[in-house]
């Protein structure tokens, strides 16, 4: 077994100063700048996460945070007022409403869940609790 003193995970940016506006600014996390040229970000339960620049980068092609909220309704129309768009998927087996919403409750596929981009790409979502 090996003996780890913490676990955080971490993805990659284009453009810091991006990342920790829509981060930070955006979204309301805890943000701060790292040592590196980084970010940390602080989740709400602990823990972080290492968010690090790469000219190269390609968006990840999975989710790479979801956010739990208490009203999806809302936390979509918040987004959305801030220009965040949550309705990118067109896949029959991801059925969104008009808002990009997957009613997960209503057809007893999970929790209802929205889906949205960060400035690099990287795909993050809002899910209900």
């Amino acid at each position: 077994m090996v003996t780890s003193l913490d676990i955080f995970s971490g993805f990659s940016v284009d453009d810091i100063p991006a990342a920790k506006a829509f981060y930070g600014d955006t979204l309301g996390l805890n943000i701060t700048d790292g040592p590196m040229g980084n970010l940390d970000l602080a989740l709400p339960a602990g823990g972080h996460v290492f968010i690090y620049p790469k000219p190269d980068h390609s968006p990840a092609s999975f989710t790479i945070l979801n956010l739990v909220v208490p009203d999806i309704d809302a936390a979509v129309d918040e987004l959305n007022a801030k220009g965040v768009k949550t309705d990118i998927y067109d896949d029959p087996n991801l059925p969104t409403d008009a808002k990009g919403v997957l009613r997960g409750k209503e057809v007893d596929r999970g929790p209802n869940i929205a889906w949205f981009r960060d400035p690099a790409g990287n795909v993050v979502s809002v899910i209900e609790d």
